[in-house]
C-alpha cells in the first residue's frame, strides 16, 4: 500500500511547479504517489504535470475542464488518492531535501491521525523566516501523540493544509473536505485538529513556504478577502453540530478567529483603505455572534487593546491607533538608517562629475514630452547591433516604418553598426536624451538603474537565450555564480518591464520564477532565430565563402559557455586532436572568450587555417548557418542551433560541479539535444564512431526540438512588432475553461 499520497493543485504556478514536483519525487522514499490537479490553469501548469506523469509512474495528472478553485481541486485529488496518508502541497512551495525519510519514520512510529511538520517562509530575495513551531512548543512534544484539548496551543500553528499529513481514512470517516472560496484552509485545518484523536508533531523543517512577489492572493487587494468570514462561520457551525464535545475548545478557537481577522485587516496588500471600515464592522459582528459564554483568553498589551476595540466597534480609534503605530515604526526605521550612514560629509559635497551633469540633463529631458515615434534599442550592454533587438528592429522597419529606431552602442563598437542604422554613443548627451524621450525601449539585458519608467513608455525585455543555468533571483541560492550581483537593483529594473519575450513554454516558466514582476509574457519564439528559418541555401554558401570554407568541408562549431564562478576555467579541449578525427575535410570554429589568448605558435599554417577563433564575429546566427555540427555545454546556443535540425553534441566535462556551484534548470545530460560526452576522450569517440548523428542522437534532437523550438517559425519578430508597436492583440483561441 502507498504510504503517502501527495495532492498538488496547480493554477498559474508554471514557474514554480517543476521545483515543487522535483522536491517530492527526488526524496529517498519509494512508497509515495503524486496526484497533480490542473485546475484549468491558463498557463502551462497542466502540460508540466502531464510531462512528469509520462516519465514517472508515481505521478498521476488530472486535467480539469473548468476552474474550480483550490479547495475543490484538492478534494478531487483526495478522491483519487490511495495512500494511507495525504499531504496537500501547493504547487509553488517545495519540500526540503531528504525530509521525507524522517516523516515516514515518524508516521510508522506513532500512526497519528495528523502529523504536523515545521516550515520556513522563503522570500523572493532568498531571505527566510521561521515558523511559530519553537514558540508554540518550546519543548518538542517528541514521539507522544495527543488530542487538541490536551495541547490547545497547537492552534497557534499556521492553519494551512500543507504543514500537516492526515490519515486518509480519518478524513473519510469524519467527512472533512475543503470548501470553495478563498481561505479554504481555515474551515479544513481547524476541524481536522479538533476531530483528531492522535496528533503528532515532527520538529523538522519540511516545507519551504514560498512568499511570492506577485501572483499570490495574500498580495492581491480585493473584496474576495471578505470570504474569510464565510470560512470561519463554517468552523463554528460545525462546532455547533458537534455540541458539548468541543465546548472546551471554543475559547481558543475564537481567539484564533479574531487574531486571523486582524491579520487580514492589518495587511495593506489585501484590504484596500476604502474597504477597511466595512471589514472591521464584520469582525465586530462576529465577535458578538460567536463569543463563548465564559469569554476567551484575550492577548495582553497592544494586541489585547485591538481585541477590546473590536468588541466595542470603535473603528475610528482602531484606525488612529494603527496610524500611530505605523508612524512610530517609520520613525524607528529612519533612525536606524541614519545611524548606518557613516560616509563623511565631505564625500557628500564632492564636486559634480561629468556623469552627474549628464544625469541632470537626463532628468531635464525626462520632463519634456515622450517622443511618440522614437524606439531605442540595445544589446549586450551596448556591445553592438545584434541578437533579438536587432531582429525586432528590422521587423519594425518593415511593418511599422513610422517608428524611428535608434541604437545605443559603445564608442569602440560603432564600427559594427550596419550602414543606414541610426545610433547614439553611450555616455553622450544624445544617449541620455534618447533614453529620456523614447516611447519604446528594447533590450536583451537591462538598461542602467538611472533610467526611469515614464508614463506612456513601453519597456521590452527580450532576454538572450533559453536558460540552462539559473538566472535572476534564483541565483541567490548559488552565491558562487552571483558574485557582485545587486538583487535589490534587479527588482527595480524588472519592475520597468512591460513585456518579456520568451522563446518557448519552458523559458516562460523559468522567467516567471526568476523575474517575478507584473510584465506580460510574449511567448512567440526568439526573433533572432527567424533568420535561421528563412535563410536560403545561397545565403549559406555566401557566408561559408566569406569565412573561407569550401563546399566539401565539414564545419564543427565549438561554443562553450563561461563559468562565472571559475573565471579562469578552460574546458579540456584540444582542437588538433579533434581535427585529426574529423580528417582533412574538417574545419573547427571556436566561439568563446576562453580561447582569445590560446597559443598558436606550435601549429603549422595549415593547422591555423583549419581552426578559427570566431569569438568576435558580430552575428552568431551566421556561424550557426555555416556549421554542420555544434558542440556546446550549458550554453543557450543549443536551443537556437536546434532550429536548424543539425547534429548537436553536449560536451559537459564538469557537469556535476557546474550543476552544484552555478545551478541549472534542467539536466542537459538526461534530456539532451543529441549525443553527450562527459570527457574529451568520449567526445573524440563520438565523432570517430559516427554517433554524432546516429539514430539515438536524432531521436533525442527531435524530442528537444518539439519541446523548445516549436514557435521558431520565422515570424517571431513580426509577432513582437505587431503586439508592441502596432497594438494588435493575439487570437485568444479556445482555452477549454
Amino acid at each position: 500500500m502507498t504510504l503517502i499520497s501527495f495532492v498538488v493543485p496547480a493554477y498559474r504556478v508554471q514557474g514554480y511547479l517543476r521545483e515543487c514536483l522535483d522536491s517530492i519525487l527526488d526524496q529517498p522514499v519509494a512508497d509515495i504517489e503524486v496526484i497533480g490537479v490542473d485546475d484549468c490553469s491558463p498557463d502551462d501548469s497542466g502540460d508540466i504535470l502531464a510531462e512528469y506523469a509520462d516519465r514517472d509512474r508515481r505521478m498521476h495528472a488530472v486535467r480539469l475542464t473548468e476552474n474550480v478553485g483550490l479547495g475543490p481541486a484538492r478534494n478531487i485529488g483526495l478522491d483519487r488518492a490511495t495512500g494511507e496518508y495525504v499531504w496537500f502541497v501547493d504547487g509553488d512551495d517545495w519540500l526540503v531535501p531528504d525530509c521525507l525519510a524522517e516523516v515516514v519514520e515518524c508516521l510508522r512510529a506513532s500512526r497519528p491521525d495528523v502529523l504536523l511538520v515545521d516550515h520556513v517562509r522563503t522570500y523572493w530575495n532568498n531571505a527566510t523566516s521561521p515558523s511559530a513551531m519553537a514558540e508554540v512548543f518550546p519543548e518538542p512534544p517528541g514521539e507522544e501523540t495527543f488530542r487538541l484539548r490536551d495541547r490547545p496551543e497547537t492552534l497557534r500553528l499556521l492553519h494551512t493544509a500543507w504543514n500537516r499529513l492526515i490519515r486518509r481514512q480519518f478524513l473519510l470517516e469524519e467527512g472533512l473536505r475543503f470548501a470553495p472560496g478563498w481561505y479554504e484552509d481555515v474551515s479544513f485545518s481547524y476541524p481536522v485538529l479538533m476531530a483528531a484523536e492522535r496528533i503528532a508533531v515532527l520538529d523538522r523543517v519540511c516545507v519551504n513556504y514560498r512568499q511570492r512577489r506577485t501572483g499570490a492572493i495574500t498580495r492581491t487587494r480585493g473584496d474576495r478577502h471578505f470570504e474569510v468570514f464565510h470560512q470561519w462561520h463554517r468552523v463554528f457551525r460545525l462546532m455547533d453540530t458537534w455540541g458539548p464535545a468541543v465546548d472546551d475548545l471554543r475559547p481558543a478557537v475564537f481567539e484564533r478567529m479574531i487574531w486571523h481577522y486582524l491579520c487580514v485587516l492589518g495587511n495593506g496588500q489585501r484590504i484596500a483603505p476604502g474597504l477597511r471600515p466595512a471589514f472591521f464592522a464584520r469582525i465586530t459582528a462576529d465577535h458578538a455572534r460567536w463569543m463563548p459564554p465564559g469569554g476567551y483568553p484575550a492577548p495582553a498589551g497592544a494586541e489585547g487593546l485591538k481585541h477590546r476595540l473590536v468588541a466595542a466597534g470603535r473603528w475610528r480609534t482602531f484606525s488612529a491607533l494603527r496610524t500611530a503605530y505605523q508612524a512610530r515604526d517609520a520613525a524607528r526605521r529612519t533612525a536606524r538608517s541614519t545611524r548606518r550612514r557613516v560616509t563623511p560629509r565631505v564625500r557628500r559635497t564632492a564636486r559634480l562629475t561629468r556623469d552627474t551633469l549628464l544625469r541632470e540633463y537626463y532628468r531635464a529631458e525626462s520632463r519634456r514630452p515622450v517622443d511618440p515615434t522614437l524606439a531605442v534599442y540595445a544589446a549586450y550592454w551596448y556591445r553592438g547591433y545584434s541578437d533579438n533587438p536587432a531582429a525586432i528592429f528590422e521587423a519594425a522597419r518593415r511593418l511599422a516604418p513610422e517608428v524611428h529606431g535608434v541604437w545605443i552602442v559603445r564608442r569602440d563598437r560603432v564600427h559594427t553598426v550596419p550602414e543606414g542604422v541610426a545610433y547614439v554613443v553611450a555616455g553622450t548627451p544624445a544617449y541620455y536624451r534618447a533614453l529620456a524621450r523614447a516611447r519604446w525601449l528594447v533590450n536583451n539585458v537591462n538598461f542602467p538603474d538611472f533610467v526611469r519608467k515614464r508614463p506612456g513608455t513601453v519597456h521590452v525585455q527580450t532576454h538572450h537565450g533559453t536558460p540552462v543555468k539559473v538566472m535572476g533571483l534564483d541565483q541567490q541560492r548559488y552565491p558562487l555564480g552571483a558574485v557582485g550581483m545587486d538583487f535589490a537593483g534587479l527588482l527595480r529594473r524588472m519592475d520597468r518591464w512591460d513585456y518579456s519575450v520568451s522563446a518557448n513554454s519552458f523559458s516562460s516558466q523559468m522567467w516567471e520564477r526568476a523575474y517575478p514582476a507584473r510584465y506580460t509574457t510574449l511567448e512567440v519564439g526568439y526573433p533572432r532565430n527567424d533568420r535561421l528559418v528563412t535563410a536560403t541555401a545561397e545565403e549559406v554558401l555566401r557566408l561559408r565563402a566569406g569565412l573561407g570554407i569550401g563546399l566539401g568541408e565539414q564545419v564543427v562549431l565549438y561554443a562553450p559557455t563561461h563559468r562565472e564562478h571559475l573565471p579562469g576555467y578552460r574546458p579540456p579541449f584540444d582542437p588538433q586532436r579533434l581535427l585529426d578525427v574529423l580528417g582533412p575535410a574538417g574545419r573547427l570554429l571556436i566561439r568563446s572568450h576562453y580561447f582569445h589568448d590560446r597559443d598558436r605558435r606550435t601549429r603549422s599554417p595549415g593547422e591555423r587555417d583549419r581552426v578559427r577563433d570566431v569569438s568576435a564575429h558580430p552575428r552568431v546566427e551566421d556561424l550557426y548557418l555555416v556549421a554542420d555540427v555544434l558542440i556546446t555545454d550549458y550554453s543557450s546556443a543549443m536551443f537556437d542551433y536546434a532550429v536548424l535540425d543539425r547534429p548537436i553534441v553536449v560536451y559537459a566535462p564538469d557537469w556535476e560541479a557546474y550543476r552544484l556551484a552555478r545551478g541549472v534548470y534542467f539536466d542537459v545530460t538526461a534530456q539532451p539535444p543529441g549525443a553527450v560526452a562527459t570527457s574529451f576522450a568520449d567526445l573524440l569517440d563520438l565523432f570517430h564512431a559516427g554517433e554524432v548523428d546516429a539514430e539515438a542522437a536524432r531521436e533525442a534532437r527531435q524530442r528537444f526540438r518539439a519541446r523548445f523550438c516549436a514557435l521558431d517559425d520565422g515570424h517571431a519578430a513580426e509577432r513582437v512588432v505587431r503586439r508592441v508597436f502596432l497594438g494588435e492583440q493575439p487570437d485568444p483561441g479556445a482555452s477549454g475553461c
